[in-house]
């Protein structure tokens, strides 16, 4: 069987690996010109930190792997308000992970028949009793058994065979926005820590990384689903006012091209797949950083994918076996988003007061189970 994987990000880079190691022949394209370095820390855990344990990838996870003390809310002061472990809330072993290095460790162990390429992604595709077909925007094309879309929520593979963006994105009411700056002062504060700041419609939060440097991660509540053409400005007029580190991470600041920045959003399809052509990850079930496991969700899904195209009898039973069993998974996780928006960033005083009183609850016994599953969902397995 010849695939053809469209992505080369956490989802794409899964489905290649898995569809080559059962023995097909595998051209994965990424539109970008080579890996992209923008991203934010993520808890990793639950069904795609399984994945990577059963195909033996935990020790080169361990080696660029972080593991926090505490996700610390502070004031305008840096004073701690409420806190709560990161393990608190994960559905068994978890660690936290720059996106940019799972996406690493995934690329260096795809097996050398896989067929990378940068630069170039599908500009048309068709289908005719033999597959797929595609042409490609370098002008060359490829044909295939199997089309996958594993390009992320604005999906040119989903823009091309099912139908434009408006029809399945379902925008959240918040912009997210990520980039790392040099600030040995701020690496010293923050510490062994997530910090962030506990404040209302908007938030920006630290990470310390190994390297010195420091990454910041933010998101605020905005009315307006479009995206600033000048991100740079953008960030420094929605979080200026912010206390603590927030006015040196503004100033350093990079330039736009080095800041990830775009709508929180979900995607929701009637049918993940039409003929030869399927996608995977944030391209069909985005959950949307509110309901958290993005990363996981898309390894596993990915993983299922390959393993039903490896052992069911056709690929359109394959298809159809794979989404029986990951979209009720993938709902129930974009659900806990919608429903826990208010918890991740309040929308007003009261709602600030109340996050706290949760987060202390949350320690208790018993309690810390069951708010553990009202704000993670419930286990995958």
């Amino acid at each position: 069987m010849k695939v053809v994987v469209c992505g080369a990000g956490i989802a794409g880079l899964t489905c290649a690996s898995r569809v080559a190691a059962h023995g097909g022949e595998v051209v994965l394209l990424e539109r970008a010109p080579g890996p992209r370095s923008q991203g934010y820390m993520i808890d990793f855990f639950g069904p795609g930190y399984r994945s990577v344990r059963e195909r033996g990838l935990l020790p080169a996870l361990e080696q660029v792997a972080y593991h926090l003390d505490e996700a610390s809310f502070v004031d305008e002061h840096g004073r701690r308000r409420a806190g709560v472990e990161p393990a608190q809330f994960a559905d068994g072993p978890l660690v936290n992970l720059m996106r940019p290095d799972l996406e690493r460790v995934l690329r260096e162990h795809l097996p050398p028949e896989v067929d990378l390429r940068f630069g170039t992604g599908p500009v048309a595709v068709t289908e005719d009793d033999d597959g797929v077909r595609l042409t490609l925007d370098d002008g060359t094309s490829l044909r295939a058994d199997l089309l996958v879309g594993a390009d992320g929520i604005h999906s040119t593979v989903r823009g091309l065979v099912f139908g434009a963006e408006s029809q399945f994105f379902r925008y959240l009411g918040f912009h997210t926005v990520a980039f790392t700056v040099d600030a040995p002062r701020m690496h010293a504060a923050v510490g062994n820590r997530a910090c962030l700041t506990d404040t209302v419609g908007r938030q920006l939060g630290f990470y310390a990384l190994r390297d010195g440097r420091v990454a910041a991660f933010g998101v605020h509540r905005t009315a307006d689903p479009s995206v600033p053409e000048d991100p740079r400005s953008a960030v420094r007029e929605v979080y200026g006012g912010l206390g603590w580190l927030v006015p040196r991470a503004l100033a350093a600041c990079p330039p736009a091209e080095e800041i990830y920045y775009d709508q929180v959003a979900q995607i929701e399809l009637p049918r993940w797949s039409r003929g030869r052509v399927v996608l995977v990850g944030d391209a069909c079930y985005a959950v949307s950083l509110l309901a958290g496991q993005g990363a996981s969700l898309g390894i596993a899904g990915a993983h299922l994918l390959a393993d039903q195209l490896a052992h069911t009898a056709s690929i359109d039973h394959a298809l159809a076996e794979y989404e029986r069993l990951w979209r009720p998974v993938a709902e129930d996780k974009q659900r806990t988003g919608r429903a826990t928006a208010r918890w991740f960033l309040p929308a007003s005083a009261l709602e600030l007061r109340l996050r706290r009183l949760v987060l202390r609850m949350a320690r208790l016994p018993v309690l810390d189970r069951y708010l553990a599953k009202l704000l993670a969902g419930k286990p995958t397995r």
